[in-house]
């Protein structure tokens, strides 16, 4: 754990770089060895992805960052008095935008700490260094790990609300899913909260919509990847050969988000020892983007051992924000429910 000049900033990683580099060498190596070919999306995540993400939330087509911020201004208040805690433990913090209404909520209520938990230490610093400078009350302890495998290793110094917001809970597959809401479980006691943003089941225009955005930023994005492989790790990938695609599958209820080989190729990962061979119009998943009912995101809840005491929407209905507090133990239910 390392000071930072500003009193209020402390940041803290809970994994050395050779422990992180050798588990996205991992990770990398076996998602190209399924099929389809995947890649983790916090690959997307370098400085220049987090920016162009940043112009994704501002377009007109995506309506989840503008949703979901509604729904905070407007209840943040009211779940702050409720909870009152002392902390505000954020899961993939990012740049910490939306989390401005929360936070204003807490310190109004007596809490006085805030948990930026990020797997980039550039964006948890960026976030708390605006953060302690805009808030001088504001006592910030960021956290640099992955929560795939690493929440187990916070402490829990006193009450809190944990926030995972944006849609990142629908860039897990069910299984990834069940595992990290039993790690979320494990952060709570109680009288602490989980505040968790999904995204709705809607229309396949509006989805699709808002991944194909008119400004091509989300292309953008999501081919920038291919360059943090080139820098990162030694790969000679031609973006220049990749098409964006950005799909509904109904029957999946997800986004199918990713890139298409337009020729066959042959790319190379010297990170890796590793050749691959694409062919001519096969498909590179880079992430998919779940929705999802209210008795979906319920009962997912239930079986982590989280009871969902109220659900928040904005006034389109297009986005929700569910509240729920840890019940005694884990439940056996899996399964999606029914749309409501």
């Amino acid at each position: 754990m390392s000071d930072d000049s500003t009193p209020t900033l402390i940041i803290r990683r809970l994994e050395g770089p050779e422990e992180q580099e050798r588990e996205a060498l991992d990770e990398l190596r076996a998602g190209l060895a399924g099929s389809p070919k995947e890649l983790q999306p916090k690959l997307l995540y370098d400085g220049h992805g987090s920016e162009l993400f940043e112009r994704i939330t501002r377009q007109p087509e995506y309506y989840p960052t503008r949703s979901e911020a509604e729904i905070l201004e407007q209840h943040a208040p009211a779940i702050m008095e409720r909870y009152r805690p002392e902390e505000l433990f954020e899961i993939g913090s990012g740049s910490s935008r939306k989390t401005r209404a929360l936070l204003e909520a807490m310190l109004e209520h007596g809490g006085s700490r805030y948990v930026p938990f990020d797997v980039s230490d550039d964006a948890v610093r960026a976030a708390a260094d605006v953060l302690c400078r805009d808030y001088a009350e504001l006592e910030v302890r960021g956290v640099v790990g992955d929560f795939h495998t690493d929440l187990h290793a916070v402490p829990h110094p006193g009450r809190r609300v944990v926030a995972f917001l944006g849609s990142t809970i629908g860039n897990l597959m069910e299984s990834e899913r069940r595992a990290f809401l039993k790690q979320v479980h494990s952060l709570l006691r109680p009288g602490d909260a989980l505040l968790l943003g999904f995204d709705l089941v809607k229309d396949r225009e509006a989805l699709e919509a808002a991944y194909n955005d008119a400004a091509g930023v989300t292309r953008e994005f999501i081919r920038n990847v291919l360059v943090v492989l080139n820098r990162d790790y030694g790969a000679d990938f031609d973006p220049e050969r990749f098409r964006y695609r950005g799909t509904w599958d109904a029957a999946a209820r997800r986004m199918d988000i990713g890139l298409v080989a337009t020729a066959a190729m042959t790319v190379r990962i010297e990170a890796l020892d590793l050749t691959l061979d694409f062919e001519r119009g096969e498909y590179l998943r880079v992430e998919v983007s779940g929705k999802f009912s209210p008795s979906d995101v319920g009962a997912e809840l239930r079986a982590a051992g989280l009871e969902p005491v109220q659900f928040l929407f904005d006034r389109a209905r297009r986005f929700g924000l569910a509240v729920a507090e840890p019940s005694a133990v884990p439940t056996t239910r899996t399964g999606s429910g029914t749309a409501d």
